[in-house]
């Protein structure tokens, strides 16, 4: 179990460092998400906003995240609940490796880098800012993870004690269930008020986390050896039903990778990187970079009247400056060069300092009437081309368990075996094909 934790670690790292590079690429989406939703998490957080609530969400959505993803395997091991133990180890390490494609291709800004007026209520926050910009690149919005990894332990839990005839409410565990419920409904509330996610990215991340679960629930006993050793029963013939299954899904899903690509290729100049309000800051992130690296910034001003102020900064200058979800743009601008890109006109900046997270704070300085301004920021990493390549095959794991899982509701609605059962193909009682 805790090397499934190290595992992840290590994912997500690999992950995190390929994101940005490969954005020259990969482009985002947030103009459709945006076309599509509007802006009804701007009025959650304009009607409930709040020192005090904002201070408790931000513990929330850090801590209590955290706790659910690691204590959770702790309380089920302290309680003797093998499988469960086993399940929610998992459910951390795969429903992130399903998530990853979804991360690298379909980029989607958080709602406070494209809303105007949605403040960053935990980005803007202090020492919260040094730890999501080392963590987080801010345009992995879709889907929720605040949302897949708890649902999916939800879906854990429903589905091993239905499988045994449990009701939930007569479970040894219901109190502890009840409270992971409770806590994912405050994620859905919080991820919407903080200005971090769309509402759109529920759904999705609760797919996510079904998608997870079912592919846990049902490799789960073959890991445990619980119906022979882990291969038990597979054959030639079964590898290659596998493999010629999963390997179409696969191979389909990586061509849709592909388009997507190439649709955001064709269209990248097109595309703001960030809209702002009159008055409104925000940041790109220029992840850490090794000895001898250099990452090219271009920052070009979109709107038609209005000049753009830029501060790059190392993050961890910047954290006095940035309190209750608001950049004191007056205080930065004072301490640190400002650089203006006038209407039209691009800037740019060459960033080499290693071992060190810089943002570009940027700033629309005009009044009410000025209107929205739009920014294009494009930075060109090193060895990008070799990220790309990368990107895709670190997607492969999540596109195979997504095959693998509807490979196996198809086999077990042919053979007439409930699609909740977790017993191994070769152990069916109507077995008319086995794994």
């Amino acid at each position: 179990h805790i090397m499934g934790y190290v595992v992840i670690i290590i994912w997500k790292g690999i992950t995190d460092k390929l994101n940005e590079p490969i954005k020259y690429a990969t482009g985002h989406w947030t103009d459709w998400v945006y076309a599509i939703e509007g802006e009804p998490t701007l009025w959650i957080q304009q009607t409930f906003e709040n020192s005090t609530l904002t201070g408790f969400l931000n513990f929330h959505y850090l801590f209590i995240y955290l706790f659910l993803i690691y204590v959770t395997t702790v309380y089920y091991a302290y309680s003797g609940e093998r499988d469960m133990t086993d399940k929610v180890t998992l459910n951390y390490l795969l429903i992130y490796a399903i998530a990853v494609p979804y991360y690298l291709f379909f980029n989607v800004e958080v709602t406070s880098s494209w809303i105007p007026g949605m403040k960053a209520l935990l980005y803007h926050d202090g020492l919260y800012t040094a730890f999501y910009v080392s963590h987080d690149p801010l345009d992995n919005a879709v889907p929720s993870l605040h949302i897949a990894i708890p649902f999916g332990i939800l879906l854990l839990n429903w589905m091993h004690c239905r499988e045994r005839g449990i009701k939930l409410r007569d479970w040894a565990h219901w109190r502890y269930h009840v409270f992971i419920t409770a806590n994912t409904v405050l994620f859905i509330f919080t991820i919407l008020y903080l200005g971090i996610h769309w509402i759109v990215d529920i759904p999705l991340g609760m797919i996510v986390g079904a998608i997870g679960a079912l592919f846990i629930h049902q490799i789960q006993p073959r890991l445990r050896n619980d119906y022979g050793k882990v291969f038990e029963g597979i054959n030639l013939k079964r590898w290659r039903s596998h493999l010629i299954v999963e390997g179409i899904v696969t191979i389909l899903m990586v061509l849709i990778l592909m388009s997507a690509v190439n649709y955001q290729a064709d269209t990248n100049d097109e595309r703001a990187s960030f809209r702002l309000g009159p008055g409104d800051s925000t940041f790109e992130i220029v992840q850490k970079l090794d000895y001898y690296e250099t990452v090219e910034m271009n920052i070009t001003n979109w709107h038609e009247s209005e000049t753009l102020q830029v501060i790059l900064i190392i993050t961890e200058n910047s954290v006095e400056q940035m309190e209750a979800g608001e950049i004191n743009w007056q205080g930065l601008s004072e301490e640190w060069a400002v650089i203006e890109a006038a209407p039209g006109e691009t800037i740019q900046f060459q960033v080499n300092q290693p071992k060190v997270y810089h943002i570009a704070i940027l700033h629309h300085p005009g009044n009410d009437d000025s209107g929205i301004m739009e920014i294009k920021v494009d930075n060109n990493y090193v060895n990008s081309d070799q990220s790309l390549t990368g990107a895709y095959l670190l997607s492969i794991p999540s596109l195979w368990i997504t095959g693998w899982v509807i490979h196996r509701l198809w086999r077990m609605k042919k053979n007439g075996v409930h699609w909740l059962t977790s017993t191994p193909s070769h152990a069916w009682t109507t077995n008319g094909e086995n794994e």
